[in-house]
């Protein structure tokens, strides 16, 4: 259950922690006092988007932190699952904003994201306020309440279904594309026997592709290279009158005369004759690189060929010649299909057949499910309907055939007529504030025992209503809250009169700051915060005597 509430500088909540307790727990205040600011608190604890505007003026952050007590081992699965510490089945939950723009969230004292947080809070807690009742009115949500109250057994069979779906969409899938390739055959034949022997013959071999581009760049400059190798040669072996060759021959001739008188001198012919070696080689090596750029325009024809046929292909048929390749086993991998279609198509027809059987079968198996939970979960809804004022109420659940989905064949909807003689409709077309309030509130009555969150939040579920129908909303909250934690911002007396703990929320000012505060009230101090809600501004003690017969009525509905 939730346990404790702590707020700070959050929009006019400086300074705020609040206990809760088992049964029910009610929060009145006078409109403005700040009721919706204490809830959205709550909200921007449990992940919701909030701004940076809530934090209250003058301060560099807002902080909201929530305790839940007595979690139970669902949640404590779920908190091993996101590697998150457990505290003896206590999980924080907290929050700090901060002006700068920054979200920080943690649970139980680790920093998570806001997913996280959403995930294990949605076991924890439930709000229900208006923006819910709303979403009654989407036709789209009634399967999954139908589903819902179906419980593990329509549960399996939706896991039955969905896994056939998937095959099913995807043979699909595949036979729509065969019977199209199927009526494209005979063309397709011709380009697919093109496109594959074309990259075949191609006879491309891996890495190619650089190397021709390097000996491309290389013969692209042939001229200008041999031209620099024939200078060079020109100074070290061909050139008219002395060259570095002839040069360095007759230094070796020169030392070889003096050389034996003299270790040092011997050591400089060494030398001389290895530079003499070295220039030989040079120039034997250069002679030969000139005499292979003699051929080179027929050499960068060929290379300049080969190129252009290769960036040809990979033009028609992908990016690089990996895919160019790639390309070409598609092809001839449909070509060896298209060789034995009939067979191929026949296989998948069948295959396709099957399993629209199978699928059927489990789709219709879940249809019949839900037609007998319809059923039940129609009468359970009209009797809490019943309790809660609606005088000769009809309630239908009604499920008609559509295309087949992950969700079986079915959809949902809930038709309803709340007085005597009217043609009943879609709920949509139906229902006012105040009926999607009590219509609400019947489905938690009749999810009590399926449900297993253990706190639930009602936001005003009293708008459009009074009276006799307000006392038995109050006695039907009464009755959820015996087996769970209910919060409820109520305007109503008869609803507060049912309060186990009461809490009032106020907005005071001392003309230079506004501030709003909680204040869990007493016996006596509930009565009077009936007395106001009864009686307004004047409270006498006629009111106040009728307030205090209320708590008295209330006790005796427990």
């Amino acid at each position: 259950m939730l346990q404790s509430l702590r707020v700070n500088n959050f929009a006019l909540i400086e300074e705020l922690e609040v206990t809760f307790e088992d049964g029910l727990n009610i929060l009145t205040g006078e409109t403005g006092a700040g009721k919706s600011i204490l809830l959205g608190s709550i909200q921007t604890a449990l992940g919701a988007k909030t701004s940076k505007d809530v934090i209250r003026n003058g301060a560099e952050s807002a902080y909201v932190e929530i305790v839940f007590e007595n979690c139970g081992e669902a949640v404590e699965e779920e908190l091993r699952k996101q590697d998150l510490s457990t505290d003896d089945g206590s999980v924080t939950i907290s929050r700090k904003l901060t002006t700068a723009g920054k979200s920080v969230s943690r649970i139980n004292g680790e920093t998570v994201t806001a997913a996280t947080v959403k995930e294990v809070a949605s076991l924890l807690l439930e709000i229900h306020g208006q923006q819910e009742h709303h979403a009654l009115l989407n036709k789209e949500r009634h399967l999954d309440l139908l589903d819902r109250y179906g419980g593990e057994q329509v549960a399996k069979q939706k896991e039955t279904v969905a896994l056939l779906w998937q095959q099913y969409r995807k043979l699909k899938g595949e036979l729509l594309q065969a019977r199209e390739d199927a009526t494209n055959k005979n063309r397709d034949c011709s380009y697919l026997e093109f496109a594959s022997r074309e990259i075949a013959e191609v006879a491309y071999k891996p890495g190619e592709i650089d190397t021709l581009e390097r000996e491309f760049e290389r013969l692209s400059h042939a001229k200008a290279l041999a031209g620099g190798v024939a200078g060079a040669l020109s100074v070290t072996a061909d050139g008219a009158g002395e060259t570095a060759d002839s040069l360095m021959n007759s230094a070796i001739r020169s030392l070889s005369k003096v050389s034996m008188y003299d270790a040092e001198a011997e050591e400089l012919l060494s030398r001389a004759e290895e530079i003499g070696a070295l220039l030989s080689d040079f120039n034997r090596t250069a002679g030969h690189y000139l005499e292979s750029l003699s051929d080179s325009e027929e050499e960068y024809r060929i290379v300049s060929e080969r190129l252009d046929l290769l960036n040809r292909l990979k033009s028609k048929y992908g990016k690089t010649m990996e895919e160019v390749l790639a390309y070409g086993r598609e092809c001839e991998e449909k070509l060896e299909r298209y060789a034995d279609y009939d067979a191929y198509l026949e296989r998948l027809e069948t295959e396709y057949t099957a399993v629209e059987y199978k699928l059927n079968e489990v789709c219709t198996r879940l249809s019949e499910m839900r037609e007998t939970v319809a059923e039940d979960l129609s009468k359970q809804i009209k009797s809490a309907l019943s309790e809660l004022n609606f005088l000769e109420v009809r309630f239908e659940i009604r499920l008609e055939r559509t295309d087949y989905s992950v969700n079986g064949f079915d959809t949902a909807e809930f038709f309803i007529a709340t007085n005597p003689g009217e043609e009943i409709k879609p709920l949509i077309k139906v229902a006012s504030g105040g009926e999607l309030s009590r219509i609400m509130l019947a489905l938690k009555s009749v999810f009590a025992d399926r449900d297993e969150i253990p706190t639930l939040i009602f936001d005003e579920i009293d708008t459009g209503i009074s009276g006799r129908t307000a006392q038995m909303v109050s006695e039907k909250m009464a009755m959820l809250s015996v087996n769970r934690q209910l919060l409820c911002i109520t305007h109503l007396p008869q609803i507060a009169a049912m309060a186990d703990t009461h809490f009032l929320i106020e907005k005071t000012t001392d003309g230079v700051k506004t501030v709003t505060k909680i204040e869990r009230l007493a016996e006596e101090r509930s009565v009077e915060e009936l007395a106001r809600m009864l009686g307004g501004a004047t409270i006498t003690e006629a009111v106040l005597e009728n307030a205090r017969e209320m708590k008295v009525l209330a006790a005796s509905k427990k």
